[in-house]
């Protein structure tokens, strides 16, 4: 399905939309689509869910306009914002504390930020959900955008469920000063002449390689799910949308956001023990804030367990929707 936002193509899914029971929407991570979400849609909606999945713009099937062309400034989520650089406590690799100064607005001044996704995802509550209140539940990255639409907008979200947090390592304030410029060097040399780079490492059996990385088991890195993500990637725009995100070394951070005062939809998070790319220590300390009301470890998966596990995850999604619709909840029990 497609939905116009902005003069921008927006495709989504969505399955039991005519039922009258709670309202979910399913947000995806880097470089992935609403796809990614196939092994869940059926589960929850057969809980009795209103399900939606939505590409984010410059994701999956989605319209990707030119980063910093006019079409996409003229759009961006950044306009309007007062975008400083805070100060703020974040979390260390073990667990620990760190102050870190955050720089807010993209550095290139691209439409593909936060900001932007953020609005994406409450206009389609209201415009396309048509829900006074709804759940969002997100992989990695995208439980920033999340957060960031809990915050702009509490009175649409009744709470967001992170699988997997994403901390950022990009990001300026995760690095050490010393390696910046190197970062900041190679993030240029991709936007200008990555393409090449790009066109070699998309095939399906690299795409297989690379996955097999963040999925634990690798019994679930299946020529479906590939071709899932590979085959959006292909199309016209989006090794664009790839450098520049890779250059995105700006924004809120999920801890940033996760301490913010406006923030008031409890959190859940759970995690795949086994993801390579997250820190345990630093996804259980996120239990000091007071909006996370549970994190919750699962054994034997990687970065997305919502796919590679997705009969430890669905359970997860339903119970965490069913405490925030008790109403709901008291009906499914009679």
């Amino acid at each position: 399905r497609i939905w116009e936002w902005r003069g921008q193509q927006i495709r989504y899914q969505a399955l039991g939309e005519d039922i009258d029971g709670p309202s979910v929407l399913l947000v995806h991570g880097l470089f992935v689509n609403a796809d990614h979400w196939r092994r869940n849609i059926a589960a929850l909606a057969e809980a009795g869910f209103r399900v939606f999945a939505i590409d984010l713009l410059g994701y999956g099937y989605s319209s990707k306009p030119s980063p910093c062309g006019a079409e996409a400034r003229a759009i961006s989520g950044e306009q309007g914002r007062n975008l400083d650089a805070p100060t703020v406590e974040i979390g260390t690799s073990d667990g620990g504390l760190r102050n870190a100064t955050i720089p807010q607005a993209h550095p290139l001044g691209s439409v593909y930020n936060f900001y932007t996704w953020s609005e994406q995802l409450a206009d389609f509550v209201v415009h396309v959900m048509g829900a006074q209140r709804t759940t969002l539940v997100s992989n990695s990255i995208g439980s920033i955008s999340c957060l960031q639409a809990a915050i702009d907008q509490p009175e649409l979200i009744d709470g967001v469920l992170i699988v997997n947090p994403n901390f950022r390592e990009l990001h300026v304030a995760e690095q050490p000063s010393l390696l910046q410029p190197a970062t900041s060097f190679v993030q240029r040399a991709l936007r200008e002449n990555g393409r090449p780079l790009f066109d070699f490492l998309a095939n399906p059996a690299t795409v297989k390689q690379i996955l097999k990385e963040p999925y634990h088991d690798e019994g679930q890195v299946t020529d479906e799910l590939v071709d899932v993500l590979l085959k959006p990637l292909l199309q016209y725009g989006s090794a664009d949308v790839v450098f520049d995100t890779l250059s995105y070394s700006a924004g809120p951070l999920p801890e940033q956001l996760l301490q913010d005062d406006r923030l008031r939809a409890p959190v859940w998070v759970c995690w795949g023990q086994e993801d390579p790319w997250t820190p345990g220590r630093r996804v259980e300390a996120l239990s000091r804030f007071d909006a996370v009301k549970r994190v919750v470890g699962l054994p034997g998966v990687g970065h997305c367990p919502h796919d590679e596990a997705p009969e430890l995850v669905n359970p997860i999604i339903v119970e965490f929707v069913r405490t925030l619709s008790p109403k709901f909840s008291q009906a499914m029990a009679q």
